[in-house]
């Protein structure tokens, strides 16, 4: 009789053990299916259990730069939250679209009013990228870093010659000669290129106007750098494009010596989230996410805005090695 009570006392002793186990496994099921679900829509507010962490908030800019409304909403994001005490702007793109590039600039610039902010180049800041470099009011570059490529590039097909080979021509009725110039289906008159030049040239001008500005150049040290070439980090700390070269700890090291942020804060990505719906690109980037290949997440996210911008077409700022190179 003694052995079968001890044998029932042991039995519940183990339903309990199995019991809390099972409390532990399903409470580990819900806060990771939670984390999945934060990560889907673009990442939680870095905030642990409701308490505010200072931090710096770091933004990846990378791949082809389009005006994403979603990176508009998080430097909104970032500029109003109080636990960002300094921002890196992590940049490694070859640019983009002209329109995209400005967006991004006015939107950093007005983050830079509020936070301390630095960027830090990890790979390349060309053309539109560079744009968005100068939006910092100081630039850390790697020494072996790819920057520059001060230029607008307009480019359209002409297949003319190839519909006349086939035997195949496009009719077209026009309000005025230039509208819908340059159109690709025939030869671009020569009224069309100038005024196509004219808008090439007139924002190159921007281009250089705000280089100048907020890099502090004279018209001779603008000239030697805005004729489409991308120069080193290294090279580019004499040529005013950069004022440093390291990692991101030197871009983190000027914003505690010359912005006055407390040191030795966490440094906290910020992501975009992910649009409503299921997205392939969104979805291909959040698996990179979870297996720990942000570099490889945020490219894909980068390529779903890429393949959507290009069917918009109008001027490009941005750095094609070969003979696509930005024109001036």
């Amino acid at each position: 009789m003694a052995a079968d009570a001890e044998l029932l006392i042991d039995r519940r002793r183990l339903r309990r053990k199995l019991s809390l186990w099972r409390v532990v496994g399903i409470g580990g099921l819900v806060l990771a299916v939670g984390a999945v679900g934060l990560r889907a829509r673009g990442g939680a507010e870095p905030f642990a259990f409701g308490t505010v962490r200072p931090q710096l908030a770091r933004i990846s800019i990378g791949g082809f730069i389009a005006g994403a409304e979603s990176t508009t909403k998080l430097i909104e994001r970032v500029r109003d939250a109080s636990a960002v005490q300094g921002v890196v702007i992590s940049i490694s793109s070859p640019g983009g679209t002209t329109t995209g590039s400005e967006e991004l600039y006015r939107n950093l610039r007005s983050l830079a009013e509020k936070k301390p902010m630095v960027a830090f180049v990890d790979g390349t800041a060309a053309s539109g990228a560079y744009i968005a470099a100068i939006a910092a009011d100081h630039i850390v570059a790697r020494e072996t870093a790819l920057v520059g490529s001060i230029g607008v590039l307009f480019q359209y097909p002409d297949v003319s010659s190839l519909l006349d080979k086939v035997g195949v021509k496009v009719e077209s009725i026009k309000s005025a000669p230039l509208k819908a110039e340059p159109s690709g289906f025939t030869p671009t008159s020569p009224e069309a290129r100038a005024a196509l030049a004219a808008v090439v040239g007139d924002t190159y001008a921007w281009f250089k106007g705000l280089v100048s500005e907020r890099r502090k150049m004279n018209e001779k040290e603008l000239a030697t750098v805005s004729d489409g070439r991308v120069f080193s980090g290294r090279q580019s700390v004499p040529l005013k494009l950069v004022d440093g070269v390291g990692g991101e700890r030197q871009a983190i090291a000027w914003l505690e010596s010359e912005r006055g942020v407390a040191k030795d804060l966490p440094v906290i990505d910020w992501k975009p989230k992910a649009k409503g719906g299921f997205q392939l690109w969104s979805a291909l980037g959040l698996g990179a996410d979870l297996v720990g290949l942000d570099g490889l997440a945020t490219r894909l996210r980068q390529a779903g805005d890429e393949t959507a911008s290009l069917t918009q077409g109008g001027l490009l700022a941005v750095w094609r090695p070969g003979p696509a190179d930005a024109a001036r």
